[in-house]
């Protein structure tokens, strides 16, 4: 690492592994703030089925690119990429070392690895066409014009399954070979969680957001954007709709989302394998292992 850059660390992980939790003890411990990288903390009125840091957790150590735009203006992985660049390096000149916090690899590669994703702006007949398809018929078309994209992305993926195909569609060039690497101005250091006790973990974490509201916020975000919302498509959102619409009872939703969260999970291991090299933390202490790190970095 060039000992006169910025430094960034991010740290990765699947979901429910205590990220949130880590980053803020990290944070305190050397004096910066906390950028997310979780897509879909990036909406107001989204909190408890996304996990987001509560009001005295933002209050703690500042948290940046949370509530970015409204749920019913999705925000693309270009302007997102736009927007977290210019705070983190806007940050930087301040501090000279910040802290990415998320599981949203795609959004993760884009900040740590350069990809400079593609300026098409969204086309709303293409989506509003595409949203009457079924999943699977998405995704199985995505196959057809981009198999590359269709290999990476999840069939129940919906929204970068919809944003790969307006893109082909508007340039008649595959989302896959339009994706460039331009390394950062700044240094990385990448930290790894992956718990043993992740079902656990994520058992735990979807019983809470029941708990806490996840039924009435759903019924919230249906009042104020409609029923048709396509993040109420995402997990949790989906099962808590479906106990609004008495099509399956809370036992069932949970079991769902519990199922659902366990699959993310794995995927994301996956992608963080095969597209990151974090420094991996033992469970014991991560605190400690992660300043170990960070000091031998910045000296």
């Amino acid at each position: 690492m060039q000992p006169n850059k910025p430094l960034v660390i991010a740290l990765v992980g699947p979901t429910a592994s205590g990220k949130t939790e880590l980053a803020i003890e990290i944070a305190n411990k050397i004096k910066t703030n906390i950028h997310n990288v979780d897509s879909r903390q990036i909406y107001v009125d989204m909190d408890i089925g996304t996990a987001k840091p509560t009001k005295d957790q933002q209050h703690q150590v500042p948290h940046f690119l949370i509530d970015l735009s409204l749920p019913s203006q999705p925000l693309n992985l270009h302007k997102f990429h736009q927007i977290a660049s210019a705070s983190i390096e806007k940050e930087l000149r301040k501090k000279q070392i910040i802290l990415l916090v998320g599981g949203s690899g795609l959004y993760l590669q884009s900040l740590v690895s350069g990809l400079n994703p593609p300026a098409v702006p969204p086309q709303e007949f293409l989506r509003t066409q595409l949203l009457k398809k079924e999943k699977i018929e998405r995704h199985n078309l995505l196959k057809c014009c981009d198999p590359n994209a269709a290999e990476k992305i999840h069939p129940e993926d919906a929204i970068r399954t919809i944003r790969a195909l307006e893109v082909f569609y508007a340039t008649g060039k595959m989302f896959s070979q339009q994706r460039k690497l331009e390394p950062p101005p700044w240094r990385v250091l990448e930290l790894g969680l992956n718990p043993s006790n992740l079902d656990i973990r994520i058992q735990g974490r979807a019983e809470k957001m029941y708990k806490n509201g996840l039924i009435e916020e759903t019924e919230d975000l249906i009042s104020k954007y409609g029923n048709n919302l396509e993040l109420l498509k995402t997990i949790g959102y989906e099962e808590a709709r479906s106990i609004i619409e008495e099509r399956i009872n809370y036992e069932e939703a949970l079991e769902i989302t519990i199922k659902r969260t366990c699959q993310l999970a794995k995927r994301q291991k996956t992608w963080f394998r095969n597209k990151h090299n974090p420094k991996w933390l033992n469970k014991e202490n991560p605190l400690i292992e992660a300043l170990d790190y960070i000091y031998e970095v910045i000296g």
